[in-house]
């Protein structure tokens, strides 16, 4: 399937509202973060706790807890969108994404790893994005015939040669996966398993959630600026070509900042699935495939929806609190298939 036969809508009277809409459901979507919870926050509570009015417990929740996680959750899941996005669009395939590819898994064998040798976290963030971009590497080498075609009138079966090479990459990160969950200590494999389920339980630290939300400006600053190269390179590398494009130089600019993008996101996250397989596709039926929109509208729904799912896993069932990656499993597994029927 090539990218022209995405099953794009176009909607051209709404794309330059639909970036305000987006933001203004993300901010929507992390308010309501901070009021829902296992412990009750009404709202002028909570906005003195964000004026720095407030000392007493509402507070140290808000400012402690939720409103880290909030962040954390929106960059995780706009990392994860704009990942799959790029993937898309770069594998000229509607089916990629970092999960379904196995990037998320080569990313999280790399971080759990370095987590049972116990490396500090910065170890373990570089190992996993250094994770994800062997394992980007890997698929662009196994699927390199269908990636680099310069056939025209491949379609479907460089589509499906590229997206069944990811599939046996992601079965092999799992099997390498299970082997690490098998020889880990008892005590720590509670919350291994936990982790690659997708959890933001442990992203509640301020800085390192104001870290992650630079290095989405940085990684999406990057990728827009190569949106235009690459609406031509999703008419052919000849195509391209012929319009001055440096294909090459422009797949390994956004193939780094995939796997960045993916390392991050499953470092601070785990595995969560689908988020980056589900938001570029309903952007794409909204607003079309012009990678100058499609790009950080995708990123702007990605982040949203891990936002909603993170706040619905911890309050649910509260205390308890539900692995936020089977939440997005949910939604993107019946997506998928949809996806599938309407080929």
């Amino acid at each position: 399937m090539r990218i022209a036969a995405f099953g794009v809508v176009e909607h051209p009277q709404g794309r330059r509202y639909v970036l305000i809409v987006l933001i203004a459901a993300g901010l929507a979507s992390i308010a309501a973060a901070l009021l829902v919870g296992s412990v009750a926050a009404p709202l002028p509570e909570v906005i003195d706790a964000l004026r720095g009015r407030s000392s007493d417990a509402v507070a140290a929740i808000v400012l402690d807890l939720r409103l880290p996680r909030a962040l954390s959750a929106f960059a995780v899941g706009a990392l994860l969108a704009l990942a799959g996005s790029l993937l898309q669009a770069l594998l000229r395939n509607p089916l990629a994404d970092p999960y379904v590819l196995g990037i998320s898994g080569g990313a999280a064998v790399a971080a759990l790893i370095a987590l049972a040798t116990g490396a500090a976290l910065w170890v373990m963030q570089l190992a996993s994005a250094g994770g994800a971009l062997f394992t980007l590497l890997l698929l662009v080498a196994l699927a390199r015939r269908s990636l680099f075609s310069r056939d025209l009138l491949a379609g479907d079966d460089a589509a499906s040669g590229v997206l069944l090479t990811g599939v046996m990459i992601a079965a092999l990160t799992a099997a390498l996966l299970s082997l690490l969950l098998a020889l880990a200590p008892d005590g720590r494999l509670r919350s291994m398993v936990f982790w690659l389920l997708g959890d933001l339980a442990g992203a509640t630290d301020m800085s390192t959630a104001v870290v992650v939300l630079v290095l989405l400006a940085v990684l999406l600053s990057i990728a827009c600026a190569f949106a235009r190269p690459l609406n031509l390179v999703l008419r052919g590398d000849v195509a391209a070509y012929t319009q001055g494009v440096d294909v090459d130089r422009v797949r390994r600019v956004l193939v780094l900042v995939a796997a960045l993008a993916t390392g991050c996101a499953v470092t601070l996250a785990g595995a969560v699935g689908f988020v980056g397989f589900v938001a570029p596709h309903l952007m794409r039926r909204l607003v079309g495939n012009d990678q100058r929109l499609l790009l950080p509208a995708a990123a702007l729904l990605g982040g949203t929806l891990l936002v909603v799912a993170d706040t619905i896993a911890r309050s649910a069932v509260a205390p308890l609190q539900l692995p936020v990656g089977v939440l997005t499993a949910l939604l993107g597994v019946p997506v998928f298939l949809w996806l599938l029927q309407h080929r």
